[in-house]
């Protein structure tokens, strides 16, 4: 049972990279998609973290990268550290998790370090599940504030993009790798400190002891 949850924790290690591969590199974290309480169906303006993307009816996509960081909004700029940080370590967790899995032949005659290996990798998914919730959350706060906001104009304002919604699912992916680590390293301390008193009761025989000669001491002498 526990292999099989490895080998889905892995499954799911895969994922949770892609998607934040996939979150760091779309430019729909901001879209505007409407002006006042008219819908804008002939033009949608995309901004991501390295881009924005303008596209109109029957007109390809144009998309621009950003001139200069400095001139972008803090916001952006520490999401963009903040996101290639989740796709280092969630690259990184997936392979250390990938050595402690008892599938794979790294560390195979040293069980103890399989597991802390595993439950190493399993931390790196919890904090990947945090550092990709922060930049995403941020940007969707800040979203929602500007659109309350009466002093922004309506062409101002923007609307959570789908790569916040990817987000918010691959941190949850992450959340769950991370957990089914945890869990499966928990499991392997808990058979390893198993006292093995209970295997020797089924398994041995008593023996009487018996002297070595019948003879008495006398008979030598």
């Amino acid at each position: 049972m526990r292999a099989k949850l490895e080998v889905l924790a892995l499954v799911l290690g895969f994922i949770s990279l892609f998607g934040t591969v996939t979150i760091t590199a779309l430019p729909m974290w901001r879209v505007t998609a409407f002006i006042g309480a008219n819908l804008i169906v002939m033009e949608t303006l995309w901004e991501g973290l390295w881009m924005n993307c303008y596209r109109q009816a029957n007109i390809r996509m144009q998309c621009k990268v950003y001139d200069s960081l400095l001139i972008l909004p803090a916001d952006i700029q520490a999401s963009r550290g903040l996101a290639c940080l989740s796709v280092a370590l969630t690259f990184v967790a997936l392979l250390i998790t990938g050595c402690g899995m008892r599938v794979t032949n790294c560390c195979r005659n040293n069980v103890k370090a399989k597991s802390i290996t595993l439950v190493t990798g399993g931390c790196l998914y919890l904090l990947s599940c945090l550092i990709t919730l922060v930049p995403v959350s941020w940007t969707a706060y800040n979203i929602i504030n500007d659109f309350y906001d009466p002093q922004l104009q309506d062409p101002q304002k923007r609307e959570l993009g789908e790569a916040l919604y990817i987000g918010w699912a691959t941190a949850a992916l992450s959340l769950t790798t991370g957990i089914i680590h945890v869990y499966c390293y928990a499991s392997r301390r808990l058979k390893d400190s198993q006292p093995y008193t209970d295997v020797l009761k089924d398994d041995t025989v008593a023996l009487d002891r018996v002297p070595s000669s019948s003879y008495k001491q006398t008979q030598y002498v």
